[in-house]
């Protein structure tokens, strides 16, 4: 990660600089031609803007800082089944390549292991080259759903009825040293 990006713990009024950074990063997405096109207050963007801010709340959002041009990237930890839950992770389009995310990542799987948590769990596309293989370079294995909790399965479920290509949504898991 370059120097002059620091990583600090997110407040609540940081809600609208996550949904920025995430709506630059998800260009990404739309150049591979997935497409979400949902309006604010659809149960999909309205419940993801929820977790946000429910992990604001609880101290466990964690923001990269260009010390130039301010918030380029975050990672949100949720909690699912009483484990630990990556709800978002993004970084601007911009700043990609540079070591950032995996910074971010590690930081959020520190930040699990210090709440107490023993696996980090997450949800992602299999088929995208920046995705999977990112998660499995940093620790995590993909999970079949009979291994994952109600929880878990619940919002691997939503993910499925709302997001493009519902069929490479992937469950991932992390086992974290104590």
């Amino acid at each position: 990660m370059a120097k002059r990006v620091t990583l600090r713990v997110g407040e609540l009024g940081d809600l609208a600089t996550l949904g920025d950074i995430d709506a630059d990063a998800s260009t990404l997405f739309e150049d591979a031609g997935m497409f979400l096109d949902l309006p604010e207050d659809h149960e999909f963007p309205a419940a993801e803007r929820r977790r946000w801010k429910e992990c604001l709340a609880g101290k466990s959002t964690l923001i990269a800082v260009d010390r130039a041009i301010g918030p380029i990237g975050f990672a949100a930890v949720g909690r699912k089944d009483g484990c630990a839950y990556l709800a978002q992770i993004s970084v601007r389009r911009y700043f990609m390549g540079l070591g950032i995310g995996g910074a971010l990542l590690e930081a959020a799987a520190e930040l699990a292991g210090a709440f107490g948590s023993k696996e980090f769990w997450l949800t992602t596309y299999d088929h995208l080259a920046w995705n999977r293989p990112f998660y499995e370079r940093h620790g995590f294995v993909v999970m079949p759903e009979a291994a994952c909790g109600r929880e878990l399965l619940e919002e691997h479920s939503i993910e499925k009825r709302w997001l493009p290509l519902p069929d490479q949504r992937v469950v991932m898991r992390r086992v974290l040293r104590s």
